[in-house]
Formats: C-alpha cells, sequence, structure tokens
C-alpha cells in the first residue's frame, strides 16, 4: 500500500514539474518565449480576439506577466481587461469603448496576425538585448517589459514595438522603439 501512495505522490509530483515547465511564466524572452505567450492567448480568447493593448512584464521572483484588454465582439463596444498571473487568469474590469461616430470599433483595435504578432515583439526583444549589450556593454539586460503600442486614432501604420530592458540587478531601464516592419526607431533612457 505504501508503495501505490508513494508513487502517487511521485506521480503527481512529476506532472506538477511537467505542467509548470512549459509555462508562459517561464519562457524566455526571445521570439520563441513570445510566440508561446502568443498561443496562450489564442488558446483563452480565440484567433479573432480584438486587441487594444497587450503587455508582456518580467519580474525576477514572479516571472512573465501580461495585461490585455481583449473582445472577442468589437461591435460590441465592451472590452475586458485580463492578467495572467502565476499560471491563471484574472478579470480586472470590463470596459465600454467610446468611438467617433460613423467608424466601426474594429478600426480602434489589433488582431494577432501576420502584421502584428508578438513572435516579432521577441524577436525585437533579443535585438535590443544585443544591442544594450554592444552598445551601453551592459551584460545580461533583462526584459522588464514589451509591448504592442497602437495608436488612439486607429492608424495601424503608426503601430510600434516596444522593448524596455534593465541590467541584470536592476538600475537605468533602456526603451527601445521599433516601427511595425521592426525598423529601429530609437532607444531612450
Amino acid at each position: 500500500m505504501k508503495t501505490i501512495q508513494c508513487i502517487a505522490i511521485i506521480a503527481v509530483a512529476v506532472a506538477t514539474l511537467i505542467s509548470c515547465g512549459g509555462s508562459v511564466t517561464n519562457q524566455p524572452a526571445n521570439a520563441d518565449g513570445f510566440s508561446a505567450i502568443a498561443k496562450e492567448i489564442e488558446n483563452k480568447f480565440g484567433e479573432h480576439a480584438h486587441f487594444t493593448n497587450i503587455t508582456v512584464m518580467h519580474n525576477k521572483s514572479i516571472g512573465n506577466t501580461i495585461s490585455l484588454t481583449v473582445t472577442e465582439a468589437p461591435e460590441s463596444l465592451k472590452m475586458g481587461q485580463w492578467n495572467f498571473i502565476n499560471g491563471s487568469w484574472t478579470q480586472n474590469s470590463e470596459i465600454t469603448v467610446e468611438i467617433p461616430e460613423g467608424t466601426k470599433a474594429a478600426d480602434f483595435m489589433f488582431q494577432l496576425d501576420e502584421k502584428i504578432n508578438l513572435k516579432k515583439l521577441g524577436e525585437l526583444t533579443e535585438q535590443s538585448c544585443k544591442r544594450l549589450t554592444t552598445e551601453k556593454d551592459i551584460k545580461n539586460p533583462t526584459l522588464k517589459m514589451a509591448f504592442v503600442k497602437f495608436p488612439k486614432n486607429g492608424d495601424n501604420s503608426k503601430t510600434e514595438y516596444v522593448v524596455t530592458l534593465e541590467p541584470e540587478n536592476g538600475g537605468t531601464s533602456f526603451t527601445f522603439y521599433y516601427k511595425l516592419n521592426g525598423d529601429f526607431i530609437n532607444m531612450n533612457y
């Protein structure tokens, strides 16, 4: 009987380790890691979800968190503000979007697709780390925050990817701005 209990405990422990190992919380700040984050978002909200904000943050003690504003039905003008922390989604609030008369709500939102995608944001995060190491001699910079900056006027062509990095042990933050196609705009610190 003790052997069966021991095997059951080991099986539960292994299953827990396996399920946590691929968690979004532990994904690296690169193209593959951000692709996994995009998959988590798609699994939760569907492939046709519309967003006004997606932010990935990293904290040394809790790992990656996601904050986003999303709807599955833009014409409803209702959106939910959601956070993914420690492996689970929670909705913080529901908001009503106001749009100019004669326009469609979807024009002021974006979808994750070939044009705007988190894999590209992950690639730019890697590129920003290399640039920071080369230009500022900062070894092992870490992700603080990365997000899609979608213009409030709905002009999709003005969408930017923004990546904020900091030294491994804290200190000055460095923010990198990129055009939608990945071209570097500038860096602030």
